[in-house]
């Protein structure tokens, strides 16, 4: 056999309309060659390189003046309707000259010349346009996947808030935010993330209120992210975070537009993640987290009161259990005698210790409260209410625990539901069980060393290089008007000096 025909019998040479042999390109090496000029040659490519994607569509047709043109897509995520109505008909129908343009009337179009973009422009939903005699393709906008609706935040609720909720589509999201600030000064930056899954994250920040440092921070620790691709935004925390040990969140992690933007007026960054309903809030402080949605609606005594609130609620939520071991065990003479013989006399039945007593009912409504996010939403409901009434009584009857444990358990689980960050109610349920620990130990005096021990973390913690403490570490008066009570909105001229550039007005005279 004559050299060229074992060439052409191993697919190594392809004969084109002209009956020049044009090389086949092999498929571990299609990514690094540029488009050929031959439509023919360039479509066995295409089917080299996608030969495992089922839903790949090339679609074949004639220009008006006769060219051979091809149009690439995969029909999962592209609009139909679009590619119809806007490409393919104004192509084979209304003469153009190539040179002033394409008559397609898709408003985004970019000029591509190697097989890498057309790989990645086809993954992301756009479709490529080939034709005959052209080492260049076009990459036609024709997003249209599957996605839902704008709803109401399902875990962020307001009462006198906006009811509109982030999507899994990260174009919606940012058009969400832009709606709130049509300005110049909120700029966009992109960038891609994962070898494989080449995930779009987008940095929302005000150029002249946000700081440049922290911006730069931000960005070098994005782009050292190494991974396959990221599926949510909370995988992204644990790459960008200072203190990937520390039990306390260190970004905010929100599904409502306005409260994002509120952030972002602020001098921080909102970082939106494709196909994520939540945007990650950057750099924060750890009176954020007690910051409610609704806390800008309402008047500011009312405000404030809520917000006092919410700090007791934090400090029942972390020391109750622990103040009760450390009490029954160590210091009951601080008890009055009346409320220690009641107590004693509910524990007479009761076999195990105090700190056996409160971790078996901790551990037991964790339990609890994960079986209840994990079932439907009516079961998860029965189950909560009907399962703590049940186990309860029967605990009580059967001598396990004491009626008064039962009762430091439900002030307990109230307190630890009225913190508005999810993220930080995790922190606090955690951090209880070692406070017990400590309790049973040591007495009040375990409950100071741990108390104390929180307080030095916090207070060394950073986000993305500013204080977590601020303004109470270090210490700033004008920044006390929104934290444990808020001041009047006219009364807070000033933006938050460890996070802006400048020392702005919110609200300039």
């Amino acid at each position: 056999m004559f050299p060229i025909f074992k060439f052409l019998k191993q697919g190594r040479y392809s004969i084109n309309d002209q009956g020049n042999r044009t090389p086949n390109i092999q498929k571990e090496n299609v990514e690094n060659h540029n488009i050929n000029c031959d439509l023919f040659q360039s479509i066995n490519n295409l089917q080299t390189l996608f030969q495992q994607a089922p839903d790949l569509v090339i679609r074949q047709f004639q220009l008006v003046n006769e060219s051979e043109a091809a149009l690439i897509y995969l029909s999962g995520l592209t609009d139909k309707q679009s590619i119809h109505n806007n490409i393919l008909s104004p192509l084979m129908h209304n003469p153009f000259d190539i040179s002033n343009g394409l008559p397609v009337t898709i408003g985004d179009i970019q000029v591509i010349d190697t097989w890498n973009q057309v790989e990645n422009a086809i993954f992301q939903g756009d479709s490529i346009l080939l034709i005959h005699g052209q080492n260049t393709g076009y990459q036609l906008n024709t997003k249209g996947w599957p996605q839902r609706d704008i709803t109401e935040p399902r875990n962020e609720i307001s009462l006198k808030g906006t009811h509109q909720g982030f999507v899994e589509t990260s174009s919606q999201n940012i058009a969400l935010i832009r709606r709130y600030i049509p300005n110049k000064e909120l700029i966009l930056k992109e960038v891609l993330i994962g070898s494989r899954g080449k995930t779009k994250v987008s940095i929302l920040y005000l150029r002249d209120v946000a700081s440049q440092d922290v911006l730069k921070e931000l960005e070098t620790r994005i782009q050292n992210i190494k991974v396959d691709s990221i599926i949510n935004t909370g995988e992204i925390i644990e790459f960008i975070e200072d203190n990937p040990y520390s039990p306390f969140p260190q970004f905010i992690l929100t599904e409502r537009p306005d409260s994002t933007v509120s952030h972002i007026l602020q001098g921080r960054f909102a970082i939106v993640v494709d196909r994520s309903p939540y945007v990650l809030i950057a750099p924060i402080n750890f009176i954020s987290f007690f910051q409610g949605v609704d806390d800008y609606n309402t008047r500011w005594l009312v405000s404030s009161s809520v917000r006092l609130l919410r700090f007791i609620s934090f400090f029942i939520a972390l020391l109750l259990p622990a103040i009760y071991v450390a009490f029954i065990s160590f210091n009951f003479e601080v008890i009055p005698v009346q409320l220690y013989l009641s107590i004693a006399e509910s524990r007479e039945r009761v076999p195990f210790l105090p700190v056996i007593e409160a971790l078996l009912m901790e551990i037991t409504l964790e339990m609890m409260r994960e079986a209840a996010l994990r079932l439907p939403t009516p079961i998860s409901q029965t189950v909560g209410i009907v399962g703590g009434i049940v186990i309860g009584q029967a605990a009580v009857q059967a001598g396990i625990v004491s009626n008064i444990m039962i009762i430091i358990v439900a002030i307990t689980t109230i307190a630890s539901s009225i913190t508005p960050n999810f993220e930080m109610g995790l922190a606090i349920r955690l951090l209880r069980f070692p406070m017990m620990l400590l309790a049973a130990l040591f007495g009040i005096v375990g409950i100071i060393i741990g108390w104390m021990t929180i307080i030095a973390h916090l207070i060394s913690l950073e986000s993305l290089g500013t204080p977590y403490g601020s303004p109470l570490s270090p210490f700033r008066i004008s920044g006390m008007k929104d934290t444990f009570v808020r001041f009047p909105l006219w009364s807070m001229k000033k933006k938050s000096k460890n996070i802006t550039k400048n020392h702005k007005e919110t609200n300039p005279d």
